[in-house]
């Protein structure tokens, strides 16, 4: 049982190195001579400075069209608050003049029954209240 366990657990890693030894880089060639770079000042290269430089300008490229973008929907936004408060002022208006105008009638109204019921108890009988007549079934 030992022996099987061992002859497990011996297999398993000889795959494991194997799929290690697989995911390593492989190495240079001894022929090719490796790429020395001059360093500047602070430690990078021409070409890591370059690659650099073009990352930024792209992100910038990136930012300023997301801020276009950003800016082109908050005017949308304020044009649409000012719509909406335009157009909740003029149906507030118009809710408001129908208002006085039905409270204008009804006092009116009232005005006139008064009057009538006033009328009606001096003795003016043709200003007094009809009494309802049963509609014929």
């Amino acid at each position: 049982m030992n022996r099987m366990i061992f002859s497990a657990a011996t297999a398993l890693a000889l795959i494991a190195s194997g799929q290690a030894v697989a995911f390593q880089a492989p190495a240079a060639a001894p022929t090719e001579a490796p790429v020395v770079q001059k360093k500047l000042p602070d430690g990078t290269t021409p070409e890591e400075r370059s690659n650099t430089a073009r990352l930024n300008a792209e992100q910038a490229a990136r930012a300023k069209a997301e801020t276009v973008t950003y800016e082109q929907e908050v005017s949308a936004a304020a044009q649409q608050v000012a719509h909406d408060q335009t157009e909740f002022a003029e149906e507030t208006a118009a809710y408001e003049a129908e208002k006085a105008r039905v409270a204008a009638m009804s006092a009116e109204e009232r005005m006139k029954w008064e009057a009538d019921v006033a009328a009606c108890k001096a003795g003016d009988t043709t200003r007094c209240a009809q009494p309802d007549t049963p509609q014929p079934r």
